[in-house]
């Protein structure tokens, strides 16, 4: 096993971390903070959208089984990189569309996996890259909101149709 990060943003993290931890090759899939100026920031805290962070999932993965490039892959599919700010109803900078890493390998992959994906839109593609900082895990009843809570409205109405997307479009990477 090659155990591997990235972390990432687009939006709700509950809807990010439902996809990712449903993929072939994911070790796990922790939704939390970063980006921002506030150490130990609180949900509360980000949603004001004063501290800066965004409402990222860090996740590990095994790269002799999933790529960081099929990642990025799918991460373009299940959400819309070419919305400043913003998913959907979700609005405010913890809501950006941001890929973050550690590495100038993984700048260069996460850029040229913007690149690629931008064939797919017609809008530009707004996705933040930056350098990784500090990462606060979200609060306890953040993690693993989908599958605790699939019954409720914003689970059933935003986040099973891109969990379904993905199902879909990459049934091969199905974990």
């Amino acid at each position: 096993m090659k155990k591997n990060r990235l972390v990432l943003g687009g939006g709700c993290f509950w809807c990010v971390e439902a996809v990712f931890l449903n993929v072939k090759g994911v070790i796990s899939a922790q939704s939390g903070y970063t980006g921002g100026l506030r150490a130990n920031p609180t949900y509360e805290n980000i949603c004001t959208g004063v501290t800066g962070h965004a409402e990222i999932v860090d996740i590990e993965y095994d790269s002799n089984i999933i790529s960081l490039s099929e990642l990025l892959d799918i991460f373009f599919l299940i959400h819309d990189p070419t919305t400043l700010n913003a998913q959907g109803a979700d609005k405010g900078t913890q809501y950006r569309s941001v890929v973050y890493y550690e590495t100038e390998e993984e700048k260069n992959i996460i850029l040229s996996s913007i690149e690629k994906a931008q064939k797919n839109f017609v809008s530009k593609i707004v996705t933040e890259v930056s350098e990784l900082g500090e990462v606060y895990p979200a609060e306890a009843y953040h993690q693993n909101y989908y599958e605790l809570n699939s019954q409720q409205g914003y689970c059933q109405v935003v986040i099973a149709p891109k969990l379904q997307k993905f199902m879909t479009t990459f049934p091969n990477m199905l974990g």
